[in-house]
């Protein structure tokens, strides 16, 4: 996940808010099987971590940031 999540930080880190950037952390401390499940849409996001950040890091990693 170190990839997945560092490659969208590099490229997004100066456009996140604060509010962003904890979600990050958050998303961050998630267990790695869980994340990678909601980024590449394999399985539901729980409603507390269905955020913006999240979308946009799913769209950036499904080619339209990549």
């Amino acid at each position: 996940m170190d990839l997945i999540m560092g490659k969208f930080a590099d490229a997004e880190i100066g456009e996140m808010s604060e509010t962003d950037l904890d979600t990050f952390e958050q998303l961050g401390e998630m267990p790695d099987p869980d994340l990678y499940n909601w980024i590449a849409n394999n399985a539901d996001v729980p409603p507390q971590y269905d955020t913006a950040l999240l979308k946009r890091l799913r769209a950036f990693h499904h080619g339209k940031g990549v």
